[in-house]
């Protein structure tokens, strides 16, 4: 993508996509084994997600899930060979068919959609979200049996009782929330329109229409550079059924905004990069790839301002509602999650080679020099490349516990076609569910050393066929 006079221009294709056959029985049958594929994914996705919760059959729900992930495989090595207009159609109806099949059951492996559901009903009593945790008795008129269940043994999945007695479905039910303001305006709109005692499904529908927007967002860019079968990257992918639809996770929204940020230019782009900010923080790692190769002070000013102007702007409401505690429990949140110095939880791989005191250093350098060579070397017209570059760089060295970080990653993947990158998507589902496999510690590792081999192979296959096409081309000829 190239910009010029305030206009954007996509650049063409790095490499030319697949052969595409005469229309004939190969093209119809291409056609026909992808569809076969992916009616057979969400049968697989159906079935895998009704099995149960992640209490109760974590082995089942990771062995589905690895069946899942095969037969998606499958059907993207099948419609790379698909004609534009065949592949642009199967990618639509998958990504529809991916969709509905996430919504075939309750949330089976999070619980955070409880907490969304709770903090929209919270906003339309005219109550900031942050002002106090779920089980503060300033909101127990608020409370219902589907959030706050009378259950006498609290012993179902999802369920936690509080020092009070008090049973209720929300994580961490003593504390406020920790989702910024258009997050928390998600939620609000979701239950404005959801019909009374709906329950979890309005919010897995708003993940359904996020997840199915971002493949529209991938689409609308990527049939200009003629390659609109790797939509499906993102469209088909089993985190995508499970992640953004089934549990219904908010990074979606900050993933179809980081889509569309990347996509277009200039303070627009900021504007929408700021918004994604806004939503989770992990889109901040994006920014780096947004500023790819551009040295103009004026520029950087304008998309960097816009981002920090639009954090501003959504905040300021609930700053005036909330003062200093519109942070919520996020500082709380990260000292839980082992982000802090010289916690061991985190850094898995750094860990193996480094003692855990120097791991967060480590990785925190590692982070700005890969930040710093993706704002001074990365491709202006590709800025999705040095977005998942970094992304992908900081989930391998941080080893999150939670798969849903990953969805960033996985849309990335689709705009620059680095299907390598996807193993770090994997890692997170295998470290979250895998639990009986392996020791927590001897998991991460494994997990993510896994992933970073699978990265590193890519790359260098990748880097030795071009290779190969450039020995195969012959020296240029010398001007005459």
């Amino acid at each position: 993508m190239s910009v010029k006079g305030g206009a954007v221009r996509e650049a063409p294709a790095e490499t030319s996509s697949p052969a595409r056959q005469p229309a004939g029985p190969a093209r119809t049958a291409r056609v026909v084994v992808t569809a076969v594929l992916l009616a057979a994914l969400v049968a697989v996705l159906v079935v895998t997600l009704r099995a149960g919760d992640s209490r109760s059959a974590s082995g089942t729900l990771l062995a589905g899930y690895g069946v899942a992930w095969a037969l998606f495989a499958a059907a993207l090595w099948t419609v790379r060979r698909v004609p534009v207009r065949a592949a642009t159609g199967l990618v639509l109806a998958g990504s529809a068919a991916i969709a509905l099949a996430g919504l075939a059951a309750p949330p089976r492996t999070s619980d955070d959609m409880f907490r969304y559901a709770w903090d929209g009903r919270v906003q339309a009593a005219g109550i900031s979200p942050y002002a106090f945790p779920p089980a503060a008795p300033e909101l127990s008129r608020l409370r219902d049996d589907w959030l706050f269940p009378p259950a006498p043994d609290c012993a179902g999945w999802g369920l936690t009782r509080t020092a009070e007695g008090l049973c209720v479905r929300i994580n961490r039910p003593t504390v406020p929330t920790i989702y910024p303001p258009v997050a928390e305006g998600w939620f609000l709109g979701v239950h404005a329109l959801s019909p009374p005692d709906a329950r979890h499904k309005p919010v897995q529908v708003g993940g359904a229409v996020l997840a199915f927007g971002t493949t529209l967002a991938l689409l609308r860019a990527l049939r200009r550079r003629g390659d609109p079968w790797r939509a499906a990257l993102w469209g088909w992918c089993p985190a995508v059924a499970w992640e953004a639809v089934n549990n219904a996770h908010i990074d979606t929204l900050g993933v179809l905004l980081a889509v569309l940020a990347l996509t277009t230019a200039g303070a627009r782009r900021g504007a929408l990069l700021g918004a994604a900010i806004a939503v989770k923080v992990l889109p901040v790692l994006v920014l780096p790839g947004a500023l790819s190769g551009e040295r103009r002070p004026a520029h950087i000013l304008r998309v960097a301002g816009a981002a920090v102007a639009a954090v501003v702007v959504v905040y300021l409401p609930y700053v005036l509602a909330s003062g200093a505690g519109v942070l919520g429990y996020l500082p709380g949140y990260l000292h839980e999650e082992g982000y802090e110095p010289g916690d061991v939880r985190r850094f898995a791989l750094l860990r193996l080679v480094l003692p855990d005191a120097a791991a967060a250093p480590a990785a925190a350098v590692l982070l700005a020099l890969t930040a710093l060579f993706v704002w001074r070397r990365g491709d202006p017209a590709r800025p999705w490349r040095g977005a998942l570059l970094l992304t992908g760089a900081t989930l391998l060295l941080l080893s999150p516990n939670y798969p849903w970080y990953a969805l960033l990653l996985v849309a990335l993947v689709a705009l620059d076609g680095r299907w390598e990158w996807l193993a770090v998507s994997l890692a997170g589902t295998f470290l979250y569910l895998g639990s009986e496999l392996l020791p927590g510690a001897s998991r991460q590792a494994w997990a993510y050393g896994a992933a970073a081999v699978v990265v590193g192979v890519g790359a260098w296959l990748r880097a030795r066929r071009r290779s190969g096409a450039v020995r195969a081309a012959g020296p240029r000829p010398s001007p005459a």
